[in-house]
């Protein structure tokens, strides 16, 4: 399989650390949606990533349907996700908010780069998306006790949360303080210090 685009999108990032869990062997293209646009339309017409390329040569866009594939392909044993409910359906809520967030805090930073004059309401609700979802997350951290979200493995919800706010907080430091977030803060700590979040890794690289 060959994952395409950069490490400093956490849903690229996400995919690539779920590979290296699930022991899933890829080759990793670190293309730019701006600077080899000619290389992923071909492949994502909506100038998307991750792309995952399977070894078939069928092509899967879209992160959640990439991990949703990746999670059919292993034993359940590897499973990613939580077995039993009702950890199951909360440890997708943990992993939504995080997406969310993340893409919330795309759009605040193409909102603040690509447009000269910034949408102000735009910007706020974004930003209050934003603080709304680490203040839950944080909420629901803080009540558990278990070295990882939902147990003693790691998962997609730990995955999707330290991804998500590591982006943010690279791409707009001024927004979020992880400092008003301790619980987020030490369990991000934890994962960033893996082995595995140490090689899929990237810094955060504005668009030229």
């Amino acid at each position: 399989m060959i994952l395409i685009g950069q490490y400093d999108s956490s849903f690229v990032r996400r995919v690539g650390i779920a590979l290296r869990l699930y022991g899933l062997p890829f080759e990793h293209r670190p293309w730019s949606v701006f600077s080899d646009a000619a290389r992923i339309r071909p492949l994502s017409p909506l100038m998307r990533v991750p792309v995952l390329v399977l070894d078939d040569l069928d092509v899967l866009v879209d992160s959640h349907l990439i991990l949703a594939h990746l999670e059919s392909a292993v034993p359940a044993e590897r499973s990613l996700w939580p077995a039993a409910e009702p950890d199951r359906h909360r440890a997708f809520r943990v992993a939504g908010l995080a997406t969310g967030l993340a893409d919330k805090g795309v759009s605040l930073f193409y909102e603040r780069v690509l447009h000269k004059e910034i949408s102000a309401l735009w910007a706020d609700r974004c930003r209050s998306q934003i603080s709304g979802a680490l203040a839950m997350l944080e909420e629901d951290r803080a009540e558990r006790q278990s070295a990882w979200w939902f147990g003693d493995a790691i998962g997609h919800a730990d995955v999707a949360v330290a991804c998500a706010i590591r982006h943010t907080t690279e791409a707009l430091p001024d927004v979020v303080a992880m400092q008003d977030y301790p619980e987020l803060r030490a369990h991000c700590e934890r994962l960033e210090a893996l082995p595995v979040f140490r090689e899929i890794s990237q810094p955060f690289i504005p668009p030229a």
